[in-house]
């Protein structure tokens, strides 16, 4: 298979192919991220499948809960039929599979990112009673850490390909979040070291805010194949102002007024840690 692009994959690579089932379980089956995943052969991607069972197993956690072999009839040229082994995997399942690929391939990359992502959502909706304010914090601040990677992929689809753009590209989207300040007049207005992240001094209501931003943002520019840089910079700054005007709308407090926690994200993990 030749060699794709990273702009072309998305987490449509992997929603694509999802399943519910009649209890509203998500499932996939392995033959469809066999090819999702570019592996040609299936006996390669069974022994990726047997690693990440190894992993299951290691984790005190019951196999048979995330890997269900099924067989499945496939079409001969000849208009018969004939059944072959499948495998029906949780989300979990998809993770540990994943995990055990070779993170240098950009589709394995991707998809280590997608179902770690899915695999969080999962546990923060669960438990979303029982969680504090810092651990809020800490569940969207990794959250926003892997959604501004696929926020890259699609700017870099874009046009936004060097650094010096891809800072240009985060302050327009800052700035239609923030009424028109720049990411360097955040920092300030946070007190902030010159080595400090601003969203590591994020509570997380003003996480929550910029997580839509990057994540609508994202979508809109996969969804409308936004391409020049120019464009993709607007768009950004686009969405700020319409996630603003949602927040205007519902009585809100604008980001930018939102108080500054005294920790910093990654205090607080050293602390958990």
């Amino acid at each position: 298979m030749a060699k794709k692009e990273i702009s072309t994959y998305s987490q449509q690579t992997f929603e694509s192919i999802k399943h519910v089932d009649e209890n509203g379980v998500e499932f996939w089956y392995a033959r469809e991220l066999q090819t999702a995943l570019e592996y040609t052969q299936w006996r390669r991607f069974e022994d990726a499948v047997d690693r990440a069972k190894v992993a299951c197993e290691a984790s005190g956690i019951e196999v048979t809960d995330h890997f269900a072999d099924v067989g499945k009839m496939v079409s001969l040229g000849s208009g018969s039929e004939r059944e072959i082994s499948d495998v029906k995997l949780s989300r979990y399942a998809c993770y540990l599979i994943v995990m055990n690929g070779d993170p240098r391939k950009e589709v394995i990359a991707l998809g280590q990112t997608y179902f770690a992502v899915k695999t969080r959502q999962q546990e923060i909706v669960e438990n979303i009673e029982q969680l504090s304010e810092d651990e809020k914090r800490l569940a969207i601040r990794d959250e926003v850490t892997i959604r501004n990677k696929f926020l890259a992929s699609a700017a870099k689809a874009a046009g936004v390909e060097t650094p010096v753009d891809y800072a240009v590209f985060q302050n327009r989207g800052y700035q239609g979040l923030y009424n028109g300040l720049s990411m360097q007049d955040i920092h300030k207005r946070k007190g902030l070291k010159k080595s400090q992240q601003i969203l590591d001094h994020m509570g997380a209501t003003e996480l929550a805010a910029n997580l839509f931003r990057i994540t609508q943002t994202d979508d809109k520019l996969r969804r409308e194949n936004i391409k020049g840089k120019e464009n993709a910079n607007e768009t950004h700054f686009a969405v700020g102002q319409k996630v603003r005007q949602t927040i205007k709308e519902l009585g809100g407090v604008m980001p930018e007024n939102l108080p500054t926690p005294e920790k910093s994200a990654k205090q607080l993990k050293r602390l958990k840690k």
